[in-house]
């Protein structure tokens, strides 16, 4: 509304001002950590009723379905960064009960970098974009979190998981998820055990290759967003989604007690060989949010939200956090009503006597809002006795301190168990790891630090480390542990991404056909079934876009016989090798010819083979592979024969790793 035609805006035009007022106050503030989620909803189905441990409602009958919704998250960056920096991913699901919401708000690491909730928000400080200079984003590779590491001890298990190939995950589809902490579950008698919790993923662990993240991370970096959105999307089609079996660890306080480490320290981990995960549900994510800010974003996460027979414990790390996720939902959200947003509200019928404050949206009706009240009206739903509710209340004395139990001393003997459970690929990964982020620290003092703690948890991994980084170990001064490391003389298989993984499916794999005209439709066709068949997804790449004319084998000519065309999905010039897990190079010898003088085609080749990627190829090739330096070994296999599907098929359930000393130096 003007003035005239070529007039001043008059401000009474309150369309204008509504319009622009509401868009200049769309945002709220992001999260100060696990800002870059992905979300979905799906269901929860009991296996078993767990009746004999836990009174909690959604587990006492085999087979009751409980909605669900998960928010997987990294951590450090913020929420425009990409997805593939190394990093821990945030692994939250909400189940909403029939009494009431319980988040499980874990990480796809079971151990945590502090014992304490004190040093936490230290801890982000130093992982976050360093202050002065508003970078890197989304990247432990820098002198501040290095500096406060090197002086934390207790930091060294997690670092040293977060070093593995678990910090750079092929898809949120392949992460394991833990409740980090020691919880507690209470039966109907009020009979209590420790509880750990686990998320197996039926897709099985998988990662990338550091130098596959960085070319991922350039080429999409929603790939781990667009990868899981797709993934539901396509379980529409398929009726595969994403899926994820709830194991439980029960630890009896006697069990615990027998234990060389506290069960309450978040630093430290039960060994599935030393107490086994038992499979209790599977979680199904089998629908996309609507709107991606009303439900990944608003969901209020937090881990005291508990149903009767789910407990916490004294980790002193989770009573941190029970107060600050509820301090950061007030906000974030704009006030103390923030469990009436749509995604936030339970699902079974509830009440309270709450009132008023701002966004107040849930109209309670009657003159009752307090308690006790001669109307007989109770402050909750199922009435007000809040020990039949709430389980059990704990009993504790002594003198109140400021100090860290002795108990909690030993900061050594785990992160040496891992180490020394990963297979010798695992471990050169750790080591390069270890080598790319100590590199981004300014001067030589921190990486020493760094040497002198690693030297007490494995010779050889300080010295590769420390050869890496152009120092010599055997001149630095091994760090002085508050207890005696423990020297372990098992490995545990379950610490191990090689050695755990469940190998033998193709399920969620994405493979790569490079493809040209003239190429044998009935092997086409035959790649494409087996592959959808096995509930992978083949993608079609040509030089450009455009119908390709396939050769026949057969003379059938009927309208039964074979396609004779094919339409690329994209260009292989706009989609790396880097986003798919196994690749096959279609092309007969004329258009090989035609498109060797393609130098981003003998890269993307190339490339692909350097990553440890399977590469299926037809003869007519040979003459491209032999450009792009591709060397024959099991991983690299001719499809036009009588088996070469098959076991193209085979081998692309894993990464060649025998290639990796051929293509890598490693330290």
């Amino acid at each position: 509304m003007k003035a005239n035609a070529r007039g001043p805006t008059i401000m009474e035009d309150n369309i204008l001002r509504e319009k622009i007022t509401h868009f200049d106050h769309e945002r709220i503030p992001e999260r100060v950590v696990h800002a870059r989620g992905s979300g979905a909803h799906g269901y929860f189905e009991c296996y078993n009723s767990l009746a004999a441990i836990t009174k909690a409602d959604l587990f006492q009958t085999a087979g009751q379905i409980t909605e669900v919704f998960v928010r997987l998250s990294t951590v450090a960056g913020g929420a425009g960064s990409g997805d593939l920096p190394r990093d821990v991913r945030g692994f939250s699901t909400r189940f909403y009960t029939n009494e009431g919401n319980w988040d499980l708000v874990g990480n796809d690491i079971p151990v945590f970098f502090i014992q304490d909730a004190m040093k936490f928000p230290d801890l982000i400080h130093s992982v976050k974009m360093e202050p002065d200079r508003g970078f890197p984003q989304a990247s432990s590779a820098h002198h501040n979190f290095w500096d406060f590491v090197s002086l934390m001890p207790e930091s060294l298990h997690t670092v040293t998981w977060l070093m593995s190939d678990r910090g750079i995950p092929r898809s949120l589809r392949n992460i394991e998820g833990f409740g980090v902490h020691t919880f507690t579950m209470v039966n109907s008698t009020g009979g209590e055990n420790f509880v750990k919790f686990h998320w197996k993923p039926t897709a099985g662990l998988s990662s990338v290759l550091w130098d596959e993240a960085v070319k991922i991370q350039g080429a999409d970096p929603d790939y781990h967003r667009r990868d899981l959105w797709q993934a539901i999307e396509d379980g529409n089609t398929t009726g595969v989604f994403p899926e994820w079996e709830l194991g439980i660890q029960v630890i009896s306080h006697e069990l615990a007690a027998t234990f060389d480490f506290d069960v309450l320290d978040a630093t430290k981990l039960v060994p599935e060989e030393i107490v086994p995960v038992q499979l209790v549900g599977k979680m199904t994510l089998n629908r996309n949010p609507y709107n991606f800010f009303a439900e990944t974003e608003q969901i209020a996460l937090h881990p005291g939200n508990l149903p009767p027979g789910i407990d916490v414990s004294n980790d002193p790390l989770l009573q941190g956090r029970l107060f600050s996720y509820l301090d950061t939902q007030l906000i974030r959200l704009g006030g103390p009503n923030f469990h009436e947003i749509p995604i936030n509200r339970p699902l079974c019928p509830y009440r309270n006597f709450q009132r008023d404050g701002h966004m107040q949206v849930y109209t309670q009706a009657g003159r009752i809002n307090y308690s006790p009240n001669s109307a007989g009206e109770p402050a909750v739903a199922g009435g007000d006795d809040r020990q039949k509710l709430f389980g059990r209340f704990r009993t504790e004395s002594g003198t109140t301190v400021r100090a860290r139990a002795a108990t909690f001393a030993d900061h050594y003997s785990q992160p040496r168990l891992f180490y020394q459970s990963q297979t010798e690929v695992e471990q050169g990964h750790i080591i390069s790891a270890f080598i790319v982020e100590l590199s981004q620290v300014d001067g030589v003092a921190i990486r020493e630090r760094m040497i002198g703690h690693l030297l007490v948890i494995d010779n050889d991994l300080a010295t590769r480390v420390a050869n890496g980084l152009g120092l010599d170990a055997s001149t630095i001064t091994p760090a002085t542990p508050l207890s005696t490391p423990i020297s372990y003389n098992d490995t545990y298989p379950s610490l191990s991404i090689l050695l755990s993984s469940s190998n033998g499916t193709l399920l969620g794999r994405h493979i790569a056909c490079i493809i040209g005209a003239d190429v044998d439709e009935s092997l086409v066709s035959d790649l494409r079934e087996s592959i959808t068949a096995q509930n992978a997804k083949v993608t079609f790449l040509s030089h450009a876009l455009g119908d390709l004319s396939l050769t026949s084998s057969s003379n059938d000519t009927s309208d039964n016989s074979t396609e004779s065309t094919l339409t690329p999905d994209g260009l292989y010039s706009t989609m790396p090798s880097a986003l798919f897990d196994a690749v096959l190079v279609l092309l007969d010898t004329n258009t090989t010819n035609e498109w060797l003088g393609d130098s981003s085609l003998v890269a993307w080749v190339s490339e692909a083979y350097n990553h440890l990627k399977v590469i299926g190829y037809v003869p007519g090739a040979q003459a491209l592979l032999t450009q792009a330096g591709v060397e024959t070994d099991d991983g690299v296999i001719d499809v036009s024969g009588s088996d070469g599907v098959d076991s193209f098929l085979t081998a692309s359930m894993s990464k060649v790793w025998a290639r990796e000393e051929n293509v890598y130096i490693l330290p």
